[in-house]
């Protein structure tokens, strides 16, 4: 060995990121044996993710948790499954993320209470809740309450960590969802740092924390981010972030303190862009995604999480998984990446497009506090209105060839995929999970001191009513065994639930040329029917990924249709009463994998009711499940391969032209 060898090989390396993936799915001790055997491939951190029925506060055998329970994470009832979760694995030793807003009181009750009875020391407990209400407000649509009552809850969860839990990040400031909901790079940054500073200045002021209190605060903050294919600006992105913070935190709330105004962060790559079209082709784009986040030193991510190539088909396999842990590990390892200082430190063009993005983000943070602040803009629908235009022009520019996806609208020729190929491609969970978790959940209910639940659920009310810290009665609640739903249950009998504005225009944007084709078609099938054509679009279930809903009942207002949309969370009844009023076409979106379910009950009650018109659905649906929709009376089924929505729109009106045409025949 050479002396040059000897001194590189003697270099110090920094300590890699946490390696996370994020997972989750049917029971308790199904993800648990996930857990540890991610955590045994070399896994360092775990990434919850909840169910629906669980972020939202519901029980498994809710009636809105038909069909959606262990579909898109784990279920959490109580405490009994919240064991489960995490047998055989000591919670002072894990750094644990979870994604939950909503319920992130509840979840870190719960997860409090596991600990104290692992003996687990509160002080030593390490890992982060999302708990960033404000983003579901404005992109995934997993609130419950109003934003007062919601911040409050935030709040409490903050102050309560703050003090007990000071290892542990009570808040996850998530800009992740505003890219997926089409969010550009300076709405990604002004967005989430209005977030922080809605937060934060609510804390400041409550009149419930210190001056040396608040600076902890500040500097238990934390950042879920997204990084997307454009791989200069993302990592321009990422050290705008860290200088916009440490102005923040200094100038506006005067912390001294460089450690606790240092800008950490973990990530996700963006899951938006992956593609159903030549899928292994993702397998490229998540390390792409990934480099934005790791190569500067100075703006590296804390954590990072990975989707998996195979997540606009449905959900990931183990081997899926562990690829994608596979592909960090490789890069913290065996490239020489962390034996460096920052690479890009003095180069000319991040430094140019840093500033740019700073600018911007500068300025649209001082639109928003001439808005009143992010809770105003958000309860005016302004943001979401913002973000809701942004994603339609995202998918304009892919429909017209303008923004290039390789193997969707060039480069389509492909070989067939020996990835995709077979049964066993995806994951899919087991039909009989819910039975069980309701059963499960039965007998729990028959089996805990119902007395001492009842005496914990009145302490909850109590709080909640006279606004003492929801913490403390949360983790009782939690010890005494009492259930996710009837948690929910108290707080909303208290605070009332809430729906937010959908961001979609009440009439047609007159810019798109394009769409002349497809007006013309709406108004002659119109003149046909004898009215205006008119689609209703409903999302049933707890999904409130209601981005395609969005963006299909505003090109539809744009082509000239008549548009009913009433925003997320609706039950198969509340879309079939829509229907009666008249419309021509139901179209459902479901991504939370319950389509099923929900397609058959809407088609169940569409029977009794008598009505006729055509229903078609999209989501991540696989193909088998979209030929037994179509056997079932669907009329067609659109995933994310059918990126055109104005072939989409194209195609409905055509099915109202042939439904009106075969029930002439008929009469």
């Amino acid at each position: 060995m050479t002396a040059g060898e000897e001194r590189e090989t003697a270099v110090a390396r920094e300590k890699p990121w946490i390696f996370r993936t994020y997972a989750g799915h049917s029971t308790a001790r199904e993800s648990n044996r996930l857990y540890r055997a991610n955590l045994a491939k070399g896994q360092t951190g775990l990434s919850i993710a909840f169910d629906l029925p669980t972020q939202t506060g519901y029980d498994s055998d809710h009636p809105l948790a038909r069909g959606e329970v262990g579909k898109v994470g784990v279920a959490i009832s109580h405490i009994g499954d919240m064991r489960a979760l995490f047998e055989g694995i000591p919670l002072n030793a894990m750094n644990t993320s979870m994604t939950i807003n909503a319920t992130a009181p509840w979840l870190m009750a719960l997860y409090v209470a596991v600990a104290d009875e692992q003996g687990a020391p509160r002080a030593a407990l390490t890992g982060t809740t999302q708990n960033d209400i404000v983003k579901e407000y404005l992109s995934r649509g997993s609130y419950v309450f109003a934003p007062g009552p919601s911040l409050r809850l935030t709040k409490d969860l903050i102050l309560f960590c703050v003090r007990e839990a000071p290892k542990w990040n009570p808040m996850n400031v998530c800009s992740y969802h505003l890219q997926e909901a089409g969010a550009t790079p300076v709405q990604e940054l002004s967005y989430a740092l209005a977030t922080a500073i809605g937060v934060l200045d609510m804390v400041r002021d409550s009149g419930e924390i210190d001056a040396e209190g608040f600076a902890n605060v500040v500097g238990g903050i934390s950042f879920f981010v997204n990084a997307g294919m454009r791989f200069v600006t993302e990592l321009a992105k990422m050290r705008a972030f860290v200088a916009l913070w440490d102005e923040i935190t200094r100038e506006r709330y005067r912390i001294t303190d460089p450690a606790k105004r240092r800008f950490r962060y973990g990530v996700q790559v963006n899951s938006l862009g992956l593609t159903e079209q030549q899928p292994e082709n993702n397998a490229y784009r998540i390390l792409i995604e990934m480099l934005s986040v790791v190569l500067s030193k100075g703006a590296r991510a804390r954590a990072v999480q990975l989707p998996a190539w195979n997540e606009a088909l449905g959900l990931p396999r183990p081997f899926d998984q562990q690829w994608s842990l596979r592909l960090q590990q490789i890069m913290a390892f065996e490239t020489d990446l962390l034996e460096y200082g920052d690479i890009f430190d003095g180069s000319v063009e991040i430094e140019r497009r840093v500033a740019t993005l700073e600018a911007e983000a500068k300025a649209e943070l001082e639109a928003i506090a001439g808005m009143g602040g992010v809770i105003a803009a958000i309860e005016s629908g302004e943001l979401k209105r913002r973000l809701v235009e942004s994603n339609a022009r995202r998918i304009e520019a892919i429909e017209r060839g303008e923004l290039k996806v390789v193997g969707v609208n060039c480069f389509t020729a492909s070989e067939p995929s020996p990835l995709t190929a077979g049964e066993g491609a995806i994951h899919v969970s087991s039909p009989e999970a819910e039975r069980e978790q309701i059963e499960r959940l039965y007998a729990w209910r028959a089996e805990r001191d119902a007395a001492r639940v009842e005496r914990a659920l009145a302490a909850l009310r109590a709080a909640a009513k006279s606004g003492a810290n929801i913490m403390p009665a949360s983790i009782e609640a939690a010890k005494a065994g009492a259930t996710t739903g009837e948690w929910g249950a108290a707080l909303r009998a208290e605070f009332g639930e809430y729906r937010a504005p959908t961001g979609v225009a009440n009439r047609a944007r007159q810019r798109a040329s394009d769409l002349d084709p497809l007006r013309g078609e709406v108004e002659r099938v119109s003149m046909k029917l004898g009215h205006r054509l008119k689609l209703l679009v409903g999302k049933p279930g707890l999904d409130g990924h209601s981005n395609g809903a969005e963006q299909i009942a505003t090109r539809a207002l744009d082509a000239g249709l008549d548009v009913v949309y009433d925003g997320i969370r609706l039950t198969p009844q509340d879309i079939v009463a829509r229907a009666r009023d008249g419309v021509d076409c139901i179209g459902l979106s479901i991504l939370s994998g319950s389509h099923l379910a929900m397609t058959r009950e809407v088609l169940a009650l569409m029977k009794t009711a008598g009505l006729r018109a055509p229903v078609v659905v999209g989501g991540i649906i696989p193909p088998a499940d979209a030929e037994a929709l179509k056997r079932e009376g669907v009329a067609a089924v659109y995933t994310p391969k059918d990126f055109a929505v104005n072939a989409i729109i194209g195609d409905i009106v055509g099915h109202v032209e042939r439904a009106f045409d075969e029930t002439a025949r008929t009469r």
